[in-house]
């Protein structure tokens, strides 16, 4: 039996991990840590086909000098004289096209639908909280609503359904929570689960079918013979391997070096924390536009999540951006109050944001048996078990589920 070694322990890590186990490997999967801290368990638990348009687009560049010039801001680049950073910079400027968008969008819808089939399926025989209950992009402006219709035509257009809302039709959705809106952008395809269930179950459901585990093992680096990966160093020890999966999240570009290969990626640290009990519930998940928050009922319970710093894998917690997201709650569900939350209750995570908006996905061409999942912002929840399908059918050697031209991990070598 091939044995298969995958680094990193978040949902890509675990998605790859099941789908490889099914295909009859044996498999051990590699985290740095305890796998409770991932990013996977704390973000807005939301599976969104509707998010199609890349985070590199017009005006994106714009909007973030605006907006990292307030100390409450959604989103922030740590200013430092990094190379990395630099390099990402300038890729993510030379993206910011339309063009870029129109490419980029069927390749993120058709990754999108396969991963919410595939979460369908993995709902029939695990009980991980899936709800398809929409999606609500709320606003409250007017440049609000025009930028919200041009990303709803653009939806429409590639076979994503998207309705334009007024304040009435929104608060007919929600019975119970007030919510003070313009209008929203409703997405009745979308759906949403509890991300802490979604990685409990995947990793019972793994080690019941033999999944090797090995937490707090921070990889060194891999055993070569000529283009192949024969084992990988990580605590002090070495494991024999015949493939090798790279999902490290944020953390991947260090994991690569040892392969060289420099990878444009950044940490793009997030903010949640849960509303215990909450009444008003809110039922239908929610993007505030204007805020860059969220809220996604969870059982009892409200997650509210936000923020985009991008600051390589610095994991402190800013208190400003945490009061941001508190505050801008209310604006949009009066009834709903938010107390800023002890620092020590904020959960906080990484998203691994490359620069063209693209996840990595496939082969690093240098090497017979080495591939890469990582690379997907703030979607890695969303595109997991899609991901993991399309990472096993790479190394099965299957007929892929779709195109992954888009995602080739030398696109910027």
């Amino acid at each position: 039996m091939q044995h298969i070694g995958i680094v990193g322990g978040g949902i890509i890590g675990l998605s790859t991990a099941y789908y490889l186990r099914e295909a009859g490997y044996a498999v051990t999967v590699f985290d740095q840590t305890v796998l409770a801290d991932g990013c996977s368990y704390g973000n807005a638990g939301m599976i969104v086909p509707s998010h199609i348009v890349p985070l590199a687009q017009p005006g994106m560049i714009a909007k973030g000098l605006r907006w990292m010039l307030q100390p409450t801001s959604p989103f922030y680049v740590k200013p430092r004289l990094n190379a990395d950073l630099i390099r990402w910079g300038w890729l993510f400027y030379k993206h910011s096209t339309n063009e870029h968008v129109q490419y980029s969008i069927p390749a993120l819808r058709d990754i999108s639908l396969l991963s919410k089939t595939m979460y369908q399926q993995l709902a029939q025989t695990m009980d991980f909280g899936w709800h398809e209950r929409g999606l609500l992009m709320l606003y409250q402006t007017a440049a609000a609503e025009h930028e919200l219709q041009h990303e709803a035509d653009l939806a429409n257009q590639s076979g994503i359904e998207a309705r334009m809302l007024d304040q009435k039709q929104v608060q007919a959705l929600e019975p119970d929570a007030e919510v003070t809106v313009h209008g929203a952008v409703y997405y009745p395809g979308d759906a949403h689960v509890t991300p802490r269930r979604v990685m409990e179950t995947l990793i019972a459901d793994l080690k019941s079918k033999g999944v090797q585990f090995l937490e707090n093992h921070r990889v060194e680096g891999f055993a070569m013979n000529g283009s192949r990966v024969t084992a990988i160093r990580a605590g002090g020890e070495q494991y024999p391997v015949d493939e090798v999966v790279i999902a490290g999240g944020a953390w991947s570009p260090e994991v690569v070096k040892s392969l060289q290969l420099n990878l444009p990626l950044q940490g793009g640290k997030g903010y949640s924390f849960l509303l215990k009990d909450q009444s008003p519930q809110v039922r239908v998940p929610a993007i505030m536009l204007e805020a860059r928050a969220t809220a996604t009922p969870m059982g009892q319970d409200l997650r509210i999540a936000g923020t985009m710093e991008i600051n390589g894998t610095d994991l402190s917690v800013n208190m400003k951006r945490v009061q941001g997201i508190s505050q801008s709650i209310q604006r949009y569900y009066p009834g709903i109050r938010v107390d800023l939350p002890a620092r020590e209750v904020v959960w906080k995570g990484l998203r691994p944001c490359s620069p063209d908006g693209l996840p990595y996905i496939g082969r690093i061409p240098a090497y017979q048996n080495v591939t890469l999942a990582t690379g997907h912002g703030m979607m890695g929840l969303s595109l997991g078990p899609g991901t993991g399908k399309l990472v096993s059918e790479i190394i099965t050697g299957q007929s892929l589920s779709m195109d992954v031209a888009a995602f080739r991990p030398s696109r910027f070598q």
